[in-house]
């Protein structure tokens, strides 16, 4: 890499993350729109991340690290051995490329800063140990805080070892990154609330990884039975007991209610299996200009979390949809960050997943009987969107937090 024009100039920045393109949803696309942005900026963009494998591992197996180029943006390829069926599979998938990051960092050249994404957890390791062993500061970027991510949803034992060494890895992490950008204040409170000093975390919302439009979307073309779910399919989303109630409501079932389901994940298997009617329908994956087309037809979006005591992230889904100006229909904690955001933006309905049979089938029954009120919220999410989820503005945000990590 050429030489830095130092902390008020051109910086030479590495991005070490697990997930990046060509994976089609979830950390992959967003963490290539800050490469990609902060690249067009004129700084100098490296990125290292594992052979992609998400959500499924369609792009076959690679024993070598390998370069290439994407986008105009550098990568350096990571292998691992993928999986995530079950818990001993991402054990392995971690295991794996955790050693494999260790001993392809030496190989890389030395930057002003890197940014390192986590997940993958066990992957900070090797990223402090490089950036201590070259003196480089590195900026935490939180996607999830996955020790209690891990211990709500049951992957790990809270009294386990390997949860008392996931803890100590979170606590040496913490002190020593430079900065932290959480996604959420929810995750600004979680850390202050493990001594983190506020002054080094930074809350940016996750931009869209999807375009933003232009304008609010066509009435005439809009689907009013059609509602739309899209993005991973895991633990935390809780689809299978979303699509069940949403199947045993006569009141849908009267109107001819229709739910599609874009994307793929480890509960997939569980949510076509409570698929009983023709009024649902699981897709899987689709291309780019397949799900444009469902965005720009669906009359709502469904973003959908299990029912827990904290909220962990906050899904890429909401910001793309808000971003298509389709107006949400949420399934959540009522203090969640989704919640938050939503009724911040006024950008579509709240119902609370601990009342799941109760709410969401009554209230998504009245969203689609009134198309009005829809094209008011989905035009409120696209202008809350356009200011606050435009990859642009975020990429000014995360500049300025590397420009004060940067010495």
């Amino acid at each position: 890499m050429s030489g830095s024009d130092g902390p008020a100039g051109r910086l030479r920045i590495q991005l070490w993350s697990f997930h990046y393109e060509p994976e089609p949803m979830g950390i992959g696309p967003i963490a290539a729109v800050l490469a990609r942005e902060l690249a067009a900026r004129g700084h100098s963009v490296e990125v290292v991340a594992a052979h992609p494998h998400y959500p499924e591992p369609r792009w076959g197996i690679r024993k070598r690290p390998y370069r290439e180029r994407r986008n105009g943006i550098a990568v350096t390829r990571v292998p691992l051995w993928p999986g995530r069926e079950a818990l001993g599979q991402r054990l392995r998938q971690e295991a794996t490329f955790t050693p494999s990051l260790a001993a392809t960092a030496p190989l890389l050249g030395r930057p002003d800063v890197a940014v390192v994404v986590s997940p993958s957890f066990p992957g900070l390791l090797p990223a402090m140990m490089n950036a201590r062993a070259r003196r480089v500061p590195w900026v935490l970027w939180l996607q999830d805080i996955l020790p209690d991510g891990a211990a709500v949803t049951g992957l790990m034992d809270s009294d386990r070892l390997a949860m008392r060494l996931a803890r100590r890895l979170e606590r040496a992490a913490y002190r020593s990154a430079a900065k932290i950008v959480v996604i959420s204040d929810t995750f600004r409170r979680n850390l202050e609330s493990k001594g983190v000093p506020p002054d080094r975390i930074a809350t940016l919302l996750n931009p869209a990884s999807a375009p933003l439009q232009p304008a609010p979307r066509d009435p005439s073309s809009i689907d009013h039975r059609l509602t739309l779910s899209m993005g991973n399919i895991g633990h935390s989303q809780n689809l299978e007991a979303v699509v069940g109630a949403l199947e045993s409501s006569d009141e849908l079932e009267e109107i001819g209610a229709r739910l599609c389901v874009v994307g793929d994940g480890v509960r997939a298997g569980e949510v076509r299996a409570a698929i009983s009617t023709g009024r649902t329908e699981a897709l899987g994956v689709v291309d780019r200009s397949r799900l444009e087309s469902l965005l720009g037809r669906t009359a709502l979006g469904l973003v959908t979390q299990k029912p827990r005591d904290n909220d962990f992230n906050v899904p890429s889904k909401l910001m793309n949809f808000m971003g298509a100006g389709v107006p949400v229909m949420a399934s959540v904690d009522a203090d969640s960050e989704v919640a938050h955001i939503i009724r911040r933006s006024g950008g579509g309905w709240v119902t609370d997943s601990a009342r799941l049979e109760q709410e969401l089938a009554p209230t998504l029954a009245a969203a689609l009987a009134d198309p009005e009120e829809r094209e008011r919220r989905g035009a409120a999410g696209l202008a809350f969107a356009r200011e606050q989820f435009g990859p642009d503005k975020f990429a000014t945000r995360f500049e300025a937090v590397l420009r004060k990590a940067v010495p």
